[in-house]
């Protein structure tokens, strides 16, 4: 009777130990799935999420084991929304681990220094997988919803890179980008120069955009900045085509001609002296910097080199100026060197 008990014993621990051997296989073999994520939504259960699984291609276990794993990983009822990769290399311990910690799979979207509303807007309508809720929405009606009705949309959406998750929708994006300027304009004006001709935030933004738009080069922003600046001073008129382009619209053709210096409108910097009514683009962080810290000097010129570099030649003068620029055209004359032959 005891050698009976005791062989009993013995296989019941060998049928217990080769169960448990298998259901170890089970959590950390991979998922090998066919769709490449999965979604868990609001009241889905686990045996709702095991069946959007078997949905996506995931065979490995049986629900008994998957019901286990999940106790065992105090994942039972703790599964958070969202949407998770099925990478094939990913176990279901792994998988379950992400699930009751939410870490959902995040997709990204950059609004691009010098970016203008409408290129933003086209953008956001294009992000996948980004609900959209704005498409149909004018400018005014965008700021009415993001809180912030009669505030003009141009410059009000800090460049960075924002991250979302499937069921985000393209108002989340615009107002974390809206608060991260507000954030860092602030940031940036708690910095200001003591002798800056600007009276306001609102103008330092202004100034920051048309910075933006003047050169890609961070170093030159703030040399920029400092031309502006003085002009400023002086009772200049900026006299910067970006502004003109910005003016023109939809109907710029690459090409600013001489009819649209001389047109008057508000952004017209040839025509008017100050500041622009609005920002004409999303200025980055160094230009907001550049805008309120302008560098010192004495120049109240630049016009571009003409080599490809985007760099600019500075100049105090107006015959420094328009020998700057006759070097300018003559780059711009000069026929494109040959390609060198083997």
């Amino acid at each position: 009777m005891l050698a009976a008990l005791l062989l009993l014993a013995l296989l019941g621990a060998a049928v217990a130990g080769w169960l448990w051997q298998r259901y170890e296989r089970f959590a950390a073999q991979p998922l090998a799935a066919a769709q490449p994520s999965v979604v868990v939504a609001s009241g889905d259960s686990l045996k709702a999420v095991l069946r959007k699984l078997r949905a996506a291609g995931v065979e490995v276990g049986s629900d008994l084991e998957w019901q286990l794993l999940a106790r065992q990983l105090d994942a039972a009822g703790k599964l958070k929304i969202g949407e998770y990769a099925l990478q094939p290399a990913l176990s279901p311990r792994e998988l379950l681990v992400r699930m009751r910690q939410g870490r959902v799979i995040q997709y990204r979207f950059t609004v691009v220094e010098g970016w203008n509303i409408r290129q933003l807007r086209n953008a956001l309508n294009a992000a996948t997988p980004l609900l959209h809720e704005t498409a149909e929405l004018d400018d005014a009606a965008l700021m009415a919803r993001l809180g912030f009705a009669g505030q003009h949309p141009e410059g009000r959406f800090l460049p960075e890179t924002y991250l979302y998750q499937r069921g985000d929708t393209d108002l989340d994006v615009l107002r974390r980008a809206h608060a991260a300027m507000e954030k860092a304009l602030a940031a940036a004006w708690e910095q200001r120069a003591d002798d800056l001709p600007l009276q306001t935030p609102e103008q330092a933004l202004i100034l920051a955009s048309i910075v933006e738009k003047e050169t890609a080069l961070p170093a030159e922003r703030p040399q920029i900045a400092g031309v502006f600046a003085r002009r400023l001073k002086l009772g200049m008129k900026l006299q910067t085509d970006p502004t003109v382009i910005y003016g023109i619209g939809s109907a710029y053709d690459g090409n600013i001609r001489k009819r649209d210096l001389t047109t008057d409108t508000p952004y017209n910097t040839y025509v008017r002296t100050g500041l622009t009514p609005t920002p004409i683009a999303m200025p980055g962080r160094d230009a907001l910097l550049a805008a309120v810290k302008p560098a010192p000097g004495s120049a109240l010129y630049f016009v571009a080199v003409g080599d490809g570099s985007g760099a600019h030649v500075f100049s105090d003068s107006y015959d420094q100026h328009n020998a700057a620029v006759s070097q300018y055209l003559q780059r711009l004359r000069q026929p494109p060197a040959e390609a060198v032959r083997p």
